[in-house]
């Protein structure tokens, strides 16, 4: 039953005083908390054992900070245990106190002053990042006009379409130097791209030159954020696509098509080239040797003349005579013998003798058939006697002549003088 009702005691739960009418006493109020906070922490009244003047739920003023100060105690504590903060492997803590920076920290357990005076920022230095230029994809992969058109350096247009994977490398210069460093590596790419794009042509971009753009565009992008000190390291760039645009590629095709066969015939021409210059070169060594041995013959064949020459010469300052004869008689044999038909000069005659030496020959020969048939070989070598004493017969009749014809002009020359 509640004080307040009827039947109840009238008991005043604050004063302890039923008869009160009145509002509760503040004081007593202030008192009955004062004693329970002293049972909590241990403090407490005299009891009747004190001075004799205080009541046994007072308390004094040293009693009360003493309190205070366990209060504040366990409050500073709870605040300092609040500074302790875990940094997971690869990841980096930057600490800032009144928003400047202080220190960065390490993966593990550290400690900063608590809020308000500092703030711990955690950053992901290990996390592979991807910007995408000219193409987009969230959901199917599409381009982005504005951003893949480029123009080439022959004045072509080209769609490229690039990726970038980054990672922070600085925790404290990304989050300090640049106000958005994602955006400022977007930009900083597009400004790249147009630039080893704008200084290249049409056909390096499609073909060859992937991979020479791919590292200058990475190179230049890297120059320009590490001079904004961004704290960003790029790690790849990959060229995704290059290609002419829509409406052209089915020419481009054919293009291509065309340099293909071109390609192809280029190669078959090499082949041939191949097989063809080995053997050219081959023939023009056996040429080039055969004509040294020509020149050697000659020069050898030059140097016996000449010697033979200077031999002749000798005799013939000895004896000139005999050795004019000498050469007359063996330069109309080397010329008679190949001849078998001989016109001689008749002397003292007008007519010119004919001599038939291969009709005579055949005669001579013909008694010695059965020998000839019996024995070849003897019958050669008797015919080339047979036909060397005809030789000289016939080169001795005709120096005769010679020697006749040449009285008969001396001869004539006397009587005309």
């Amino acid at each position: 039953m509640s004080w307040n009702e009827p039947g109840g005691d009238k008991k005043d739960p604050w004063s302890g005083r039923g008869d009160q009418k009145g509002p509760p006493d503040l004081d007593e109020a202030i008192r009955t908390l004062q004693e329970k906070l002293g049972k909590i922490f241990g403090g407490g009244g005299g009891g009747g054992s004190g001075d004799g003047g205080g009541s046994p739920n007072h308390f004094s003023s040293a009693s009360i900070m003493k309190n205070i100060g366990y209060i504040a105690g366990v409050a500073v504590g709870l605040w300092a245990l609040t500074g302790f903060y875990i940094v997971d492997e690869g990841n980096h803590g930057v600490e800032t106190r009144f928003g400047r920076y202080i220190a960065t920290t390490q993966s593990g357990l550290n400690w900063h002053i608590p809020a308000p005076f500092e703030r711990v920022d955690i950053v992901n230095v290990k996390k592979n990042r991807v910007i995408e230029v000219g193409f987009s994809s969230r959901g199917v992969e599409q381009s982005v006009a504005n951003d893949a058109l480029m123009l080439t350096k022959d004045e072509n247009i080209v769609d490229v379409r690039l990726g970038v994977q980054y990672q922070i490398k600085d925790a404290k210069d990304f989050l300090f130097s640049v106000a958005n460093p994602e955006a400022t590596l977007i930009q900083v790419t597009k400004s790249a791209e147009r630039s080893v794009i704008g200084s290249s042509t049409m056909d390096f971009v499609l073909t060859e030159g992937r991979s020479e753009i791919v590292t200058r565009i990475k190179k230049e992008i890297q120059n320009v954020m590490d001079s904004y000190k961004s704290g960003l390291q790029v790690t790849s760039v990959n060229l995704q696509d290059a290609q002419p645009p829509e409406q052209v590629q089915n020419s481009f095709a054919d293009a291509i098509k065309a340099r293909e066969d071109q390609q192809r015939l280029i190669n078959e021409a090499e082949a041939y080239s191949n097989a063809v210059v080995p053997e050219a070169r081959g023939a023009a060594a056996r040429k080039e040797q055969e004509a040294e041995g020509y020149k050697q013959q000659v020069i050898a064949q030059a140097e016996g003349e000449t010697s033979r020459f200077s031999q002749l010469l000798g005799e013939y300052t000895k004896a000139p005579e005999v050795t004019r004869k000498r050469l007359y008689l063996e330069s109309m044999e080397t010329v008679l013998s190949s001849t078998n038909n001989v016109m001689i000069d008749v002397k003292s005659g007008n007519n010119i003798m004919y001599l038939p030496l291969d009709k005579m020959m055949q005669q001579q020969q013909q008694p010695q058939a059965g020998a000839g048939a019996a024995s070849p070989i003897v019958s050669s070598d008797s015919n080339s006697s047979l036909r060397t004493s005809h030789s000289q017969a016939a080169v001795e009749e005709a120096a005769a002549a010679e020697r006749a014809v040449s009285s008969r002009g001396r001869e004539n020359d006397t009587r005309g003088r």
